[in-house]
């Protein structure tokens, strides 16, 4: 399924929380009294995240800094010949999330990170520049999940529940599945984006439901759970793990 009219650049807040069963059931019903789910329903999204030779993007994302930036390819539903997908760049800085992306094939994003092809447009610039300073980058991890969004009338404020999070490591493209391993037991992830400040009638919601707010990354995650698995010698009885003078945590 191909999502139309994307926004291509984006910038807001985004705020995270895990929810268990009973949360995720009682948000959804809560949420119907104020917002309406989009002509999309429940859809399958892939992203498939690049990084170094030695995950810098990944580790430093980790590390929690003020600044952070990822590259990604996402496409809504498997990929096709002539289906578009969404090269994009997320930064993020004190607390503000920043997206600048355009629509190409799954061919023409692989051909222009690996450099068969420049792109004169702005954004298109952005994303040269970017590809430069990092010289090598290569696909890592795919992460999948089941997002159900909603959205307000004549308001910035958009919800997300993502559901079924897993990522995988082997083939690393939007086409061949939407399988993977899972990335949490049970529940899913809420995201709440807004330009501005969150409604009252929102804020009486979670704190009903006794959802706060937390910080996941499902790449980092899937990142964590790899290095756990490959190097188990490096992580410490505290669930941490040190390379050099970083020390990583097992949830962000």
């Amino acid at each position: 399924m191909e999502k139309e009219n994307i926004i291509a650049v984006m910038k807001r807040y985004e705020l995270k929380y895990c929810l268990n069963k009973e949360q995720l059931k009682f948000f959804k019903e809560k949420i119907k009294e104020h917002m309406k789910l989009d002509k999309y329903g429940l859809t399958s999204i892939a992203s498939l995240y690049y990084d170094t030779p030695d995950y810098q993007l990944i580790n430093r994302s980790i590390e929690k800094p003020k600044y952070k930036e990822k590259l990604r390819l996402r496409s809504y539903g498997l990929a096709t010949d002539t289906s578009k997908t969404f090269l994009e760049i997320k930064r993020k800085s004190e607390g503000i999330v920043y997206k600048r992306r355009i629509s190409l094939s799954e061919m023409e994003a692989e051909g222009l990170i690996e450099g068969a092809y420049n792109r004169k447009d702005q954004i298109g610039r952005e994303l040269m520049s970017f590809l430069d300073n990092y010289k090598v980058l290569e696909p890592k991890y795919l992460i999948i999940y089941d997002r159900e969004a909603y959205y307000q009338d004549d308001s910035d404020l958009r919800i997300t529940i993502d559901m079924n999070p897993r990522y995988r490591t082997t083939d690393l493209n939007l086409h061949t599945s939407m399988e993977g391993t899972p990335l949490l037991e049970e529940g899913a992830i809420l995201e709440i984006k807004v330009q501005h400040s969150i409604p009252l009638w929102l804020t009486h919601i979670l704190s009903e439901g006794k959802i706060y707010q937390s910080s996941f990354s499902k790449v980092g995650t899937a990142h964590k759970l790899e290095m756990k698995a490959k190097y188990p010698a490096i992580y410490q009885t505290n669930n941490n793990y040190i390379k050099g003078e970083y020390h990583y945590g097992l949830t962000i």
